[in-house]
């Protein structure tokens, strides 16, 4: 299904980790001539410590209310392109936020190409711990029917570079925001 968008909307990157979101994002900035925000950065650069921290300290609801403070903040003004957490579906105040403020775009890829991006990053994934590939599964089966539940589009990272992944998302985001094709 596919959801009508106001101009001038922040244009939203979902997917589990390893999927692209923050190095799309970046792009996807650079081309708009917009901000780009990381909600999992902002949020960790807020609370002074990582992620990985934040979740081995604080806990994971502790996590998920910061994270839900860093969406409202980053989709409540002007266009930017804000790159999400993996987890951000999983409240529906969130997915409202998403379907209601943003242009949302899925970008997915096999467990197989996720999981080799994330071992070649030293960033700790606290969700990935253990049996990698059983926990993206699980991962996925849990938080796949929430992506499509709030995507406007859906793309696969795993054959195009980055700009070309922009190039699409910007043709795509172009049919609702005449100002910037």
């Amino acid at each position: 299904m596919q959801r009508i968008v106001q101009q001038n909307r922040p244009l939203a990157l979902v997917g589990l980790s390893g999927a692209g979101k923050s190095t799309v994002a970046r792009a996807l900035a650079a081309r708009l001539a917009v901000p780009a925000l990381d909600t999992d950065a902002h949020l960790a650069e807020r609370a002074g410590m990582p992620v990985a921290a934040i979740f081995a300290t604080l806990g994971e609801a502790h996590f998920r209310e910061l994270e839900a403070a860093a969406l409202a903040e980053a989709l409540a003004d002007g266009p930017r392109v804000v790159a999400t957490g993996g987890g951000v579906v999983l409240r529906e105040q969130n997915r409202a936020l998403l379907r209601e403020r943003a242009f949302v775009v899925w970008l997915d890829a096999p467990d197989a190409a996720l999981l080799a991006r994330l071992r070649a990053h030293a960033e700790q994934r606290p969700l990935l711990a253990g049996d990698a590939a059983a926990r993206l599964a699980a991962l996925r089966a849990a938080r796949a029917p929430l992506y499509a539940q709030v995507a406007n589009l859906t793309l696969p990272t795993d054959e195009l570079a980055p700009a070309a992944l922009a190039e699409r998302i910007l043709v795509a985001y172009g049919a609702y925001r005449t100002d910037v094709l």
